[in-house]
């Protein structure tokens, strides 16, 4: 049996990995001596875990017909200071002002029930929160 998660090197630090018929391609920034021609391995899994949170939210909104025309999510890493370890970690659903109030701490409490964020490490604060778009 092949392993669900194949791993490549096809040259200087890239690494790709196959994943079912799908390719996940990865690089370093120039700095780390990469040709920075693709995400770095620890911005995937942020992307992931934004798409994460984010397929629950777009998944709350279609089972209630809420709009979501302009609806963002935004995820914002914080650093401990000279460290490379995540302290917090602010996700933000940013809705149209006709998302009705009541359905708030719900879409959060969806939004929290992502698998990826599950995973994050207890001493990691993680804070959810949805804010009205400007018209």
């Amino acid at each position: 049996m092949t392993a669900p998660f194949q791993v490549y090197f096809p040259g200087k630090k890239k690494v790709d990995v196959k994943f079912k018929d799908f390719w996940i391609k990865t690089d370093q920034p120039e700095k780390y001596d990469g040709d920075n021609t693709a995400p770095d391995p620890f911005s995937i899994f942020l992307s992931s875990l934004g798409a994460c949170a984010g397929i629950f939210a777009k998944s709350f909104c279609d089972k209630r017909n809420l709009d979501t025309q302009n609806m963002r999510l935004e995820l914002t890493p914080y650093f401990k200071k000279e460290q490379a370890h995540m302290e917090k970690i602010e996700i933000t659903l940013h809705v149209n002002q006709s998302f009705p109030e009541k359905y708030i701490k719900a879409i959060i409490k969806a939004m929290n029930g992502c698998a990826v964020k599950n995973q994050l490490h207890p001493d990691i604060d993680a804070e959810t929160r949805v804010a009205y778009l400007e018209d």
